[in-house]
């Protein structure tokens, strides 16, 4: 199979799959995506979707948020771990917006990794989501089934996003990026992987990663 029929085979398979996407943080306009993204960092989307409500109850607008400090904002993240430097980045970036950007999350790239605790994957994410401008933010997920699908190295989270830029068309991007976090987690997961169910990478996957799961199920 050629890399374009592999790049035709899990798209056809991921739209098979996920006609319908579901979007896995709860918000209802950008400020409040842009703060559960940041909040899921090294965390589970299922734990921010709990604990968003509370916080958004409090304050789901930057003027009302800064109305918190930081100490209010830590006491309500707490569960979602890393809660030091999250409240800070909500507190802080939360200020900027009122400063900068008239209370309105800006449209940009650039605009929104100058805000404080805002890295490219969240941006990307802001982005596409909130926006519906292309991008294809890199998890866990895409990184391990970009490496497991032989489409990228695995070397950095930054090469895979060139390699899914470059392999799959752009007007998928916003679609697929999501479609491959939720065939991750239910079909390709890092742990308790059954490859017999995971049939886009027992059909195109790296054979070195395909040998080293069967000779661990080898009795």
């Amino acid at each position: 199979m050629t890399k374009t029929e592999k790049v035709k085979f899990i798209i056809n398979t991921l739209y098979k799959l996920y006609p319908e996407i579901p979007i896995p943080l709860d918000h209802k306009d950008p400020y409040t995506l842009l703060i559960a993204v940041l909040m899921s960092a090294q965390s589970t989307d299922i734990r921010v979707n709990k604990i968003t409500p509370l916080l958004f109850e409090k304050a789901d607008n930057p003027y009302d948020m800064v109305e918190l400090s930081v100490e209010d904002i830590r006491d309500i993240i707490k569960p979602v771990g890393l809660s030091p430097m999250k409240s800070k980045g909500i507190h802080g970036l939360s200020k900027i917006l009122i400063e900068k950007h008239k209370g309105k999350v800006p449209k940009s790239f650039e605009a929104l990794e100058e805000l404080p605790a805002v890295g490219h994957k969240t941006a990307s994410v802001v982005m596409s989501q909130a926006f519906g401008v292309p991008a294809f933010p890199v998890d866990t997920h895409i990184h391990r089934l970009m490496y497991r699908w032989n489409l990228s190295n695995g070397k950095n989270v930054n090469q895979t996003e060139k390699d899914a830029k470059r392999l799959f068309p752009k007007e998928l991007w916003n679609d697929l990026h999501l479609q491959i976090i939720w065939y991750g987690r239910e079909y390709s997961p890092a742990r308790g992987w059954d490859l017999h169910k995971d049939i886009i990478t027992k059909t195109v996957g790296r054979k070195s990663v395909i040998q080293d799961y069967l000779k661990s199920k080898k009795p």
